[in-house]
């Protein structure tokens, strides 16, 4: 199961459905959350409720999907939860700025790249 969550396939790398890359740049990415499921024969990483020593009274949850075999930007879909803790001491549902998904996404891409280029230049010396 690891080498399916760190993006191989026992010995064959190629027989994720998903692209490896975007795969394993979505984990990255998403690290600093908990994760509450991953599945890579349909794309999706989900991450549990997350929030900064900085901000308690919010907090975030991210689900990432990876959507075919490219390295695109096509490829990869995020969507960002929101919550905020009201007065009584429950979550409620906030507003998400709609760039922070966009941003998400293309650190992911970024780091998708990176893991290519890695593999193409093999490790650094």
């Amino acid at each position: 199961m690891r080498d399916l969550i760190r993006g191989g396939g026992g010995s064959d790398a190629n027989s994720l459905p998903v692209n490896k890359y975007l795969w394993r740049a979505s984990l990255d990415t998403l690290s600093f959350l908990p994760l509450a499921s991953t599945d890579p024969f349909s794309g999706v990483i989900a991450t549990e409720w997350g929030a900064s020593p900085e901000a308690p009274n919010e907090r975030v949850r991210v689900t990432a999907y990876v959507e075919g075999k490219e390295l695109s930007a096509r490829a990869l879909d995020v969507s960002v939860f929101r919550e905020t803790l009201n007065a009584s001491g429950a979550w409620t549902a906030a507003t998400v700025n709609p760039q922070t998904a966009e941003q998400v996404k293309d650190k992911i891409l970024l780091r998708a790249r990176e893991l290519r280029i890695q593999d193409i230049d093999g490790p650094p010396a």
